[in-house]
């Protein structure tokens, strides 16, 4: 796998947990069927912790949900970490 290739679907993983977490908070406002919290959550473990944090503070949604509050940040972070860890081994710096 190249580096461009593993950070691509990383942004894309992230940009499909954001335009769930999006469409979510739509059918929120509208009272319409919701997307289950399970899946915004697994989103979020499965590397999507950067787009959950990042709609999250743009829509403002999930943002009183104490297991959100945490998963966010926290998944994010992992994410982040686990990204430049597989970047460093992919150019042989570790």
């Amino acid at each position: 796998m190249t580096l461009g290739l593993l950070w691509g679907v990383w942004a894309v993983i992230n940009l499909t947990v954001f335009v769930l977490y999006g469409v979510d908070k739509r059918r929120a406002i509208r009272g319409a069927w919701r997307i289950p919290e399970k899946t915004l959550l697994t989103g979020t473990w499965l590397l999507g912790g950067v787009g959950a944090w990042l709609a999250m503070r743009l829509f403002r949604h999930k943002t009183k949900h104490r297991i959100f509050q945490v998963s966010a940040p926290v998944g994010a972070t992992l994410s982040l970490l686990l990204m430049v860890l597989a970047s460093a081994r992919l150019l042989n710096l570790i």
